[in-house]
């Protein structure tokens, strides 16, 4: 092993250099393979991630967060 890592930037930079291993959801798989010129070596499709807005809020007023939650909304299930 080379090492174990919380610092996701630093996981990538092992990766890209070939020295190790890293998982990243598929819905981002081409701009991963073009970002860090790595290749996938498998798939596992019982792992979930979730994702939450949390506001105080009971209803999304601001622009700039109703547009990432909209895009997320595309991006993910579009």
């Amino acid at each position: 092993m080379i090492g174990e890592f919380e610092d996701s930037a630093l996981l990538n930079v092992f990766g890209q250099a070939g020295l190790g291993i890293f998982a990243a959801p598929s819905v981002i798989e081409k701009e991963v393979r073009g970002q860090y010129g790595v290749e996938p070596i498998g798939r596992v499709d019982a792992v979930q991630a979730r994702f939450y807005a949390i506001s105080v809020e009971r209803r999304l007023k601001h622009p700039a967060v109703l547009a990432i939650v909209e895009a997320a909304r595309r991006k993910v299930f579009g």
